[in-house]
């Protein structure tokens, strides 16, 4: 008498480093949503029930059945609003004067051959590598020095020359091809009509790329707004929010209302141009 075993299906291994490919993402992005979700939730309570589900936690700890919008409507009377205006102008006016510098430096380290080029680019790997709050202070005082402190452009220069900007545009200009450049030379263009005709067309995902980091760079910087811009007029949206936290009262509802606030501006700018950035990664290096 014989048995017949039923054939087990095996799934290819692709497939199955596939599923838990998957299931480790769906994992970590849980892990890093639920916090958000959670202030989120916080921001449309009253701030005296902020901890009040914590423990033990339950379901009316990351939801609540009567939201309110009291703590975004008290932000309208504090600095934050103006704080906010002041960080978007200042994170654009670098992204705009940033890629411009960046990418003229780019083009220079990659179009041109010349002695010491290496050493130069090193200095530029090396730029950032070093974190920026390890030279803040003294640079800081450099800049009061030269009655820089209080203003915007104190706020905008050190975020316009970016190390990683400059890597990134390079190692992108380095990936195309030199018989259009060649081509170019032929109908006479010079080595600026190249720059603008050529290499910043096809660098538009590089660009967007770089442009996101130098946004980020200065949305999300805090030691330097607070040691320049020290008063009212100048205040950022970060440093603002450090200020709510009162000495001996904090009202949690509105200070996660504004933590709200600062965290959905950079990232709908991220979401809206992410397939840019994720082009520009992908394709950097390649030739």
């Amino acid at each position: 008498m014989t048995t017949i075993t039923p054939n087990r299906r095996r799934f290819p291994r692709s497939t199955v480093l596939l599923i838990w490919s998957t299931l480790l993402a769906v994992t970590v992005g849980i892990a890093f949503l639920v916090p958000l979700w959670w202030t989120f939730v916080n921001s449309l309570r009253p701030g005296a029930e902020t901890f009040s589900y914590l423990n033990p936690l339950q379901w009316q700890t990351f939801f609540t059945t009567t939201p309110t919008l009291d703590n975004y409507a008290a932000l309208l009377d504090s600095d934050l609003g103006r704080a906010i205006l002041n960080s978007l102008f200042v994170s654009v006016v670098t992204v705009i004067v940033g890629l411009i510098v960046c990418a003229t430096a780019a083009f220079g380290l990659s179009a041109f051959r010349f002695r010491g080029q290496a050493a130069l680019f090193s200095i530029v790997i090396l730029s950032f590598l070093i974190p920026f709050d390890a030279i803040a202070i003294p640079l800081a005082s450099m800049f009061r020095d030269w009655q820089l402190q209080n203003t915007f452009l104190g706020l905008i220069l050190p975020g316009i020359g970016n190390g990683m900007a400059i890597f990134l545009l390079r190692t992108f200009f380095l990936a195309i091809p030199e018989e259009l450049v060649e081509a170019g030379r032929l109908d006479g263009l010079g080595w600026w009509g190249i720059f603008t005709r050529i290499y910043l067309p096809l660098s538009r995902p590089a660009l967007i790329g770089a442009g996101l980091m130098l946004f980020l760079f200065q949305w999300q910087a805090y030691v330097w707004p607070l040691l320049m811009g020290t008063d009212e007029e100048h205040i950022l949206g970060p440093v603002a929010l450090s200020n709510m936290q009162g000495q001996f009262q904090v009202d949690y509802g509105v200070l996660f209302a504004a933590s709200m606030i600062l965290v959905l501006i950079p990232l709908a700018i991220i979401l809206a141009f992410q397939r840019y950035f994720i082009q520009s990664v992908s394709t950097t290096g390649l030739k």
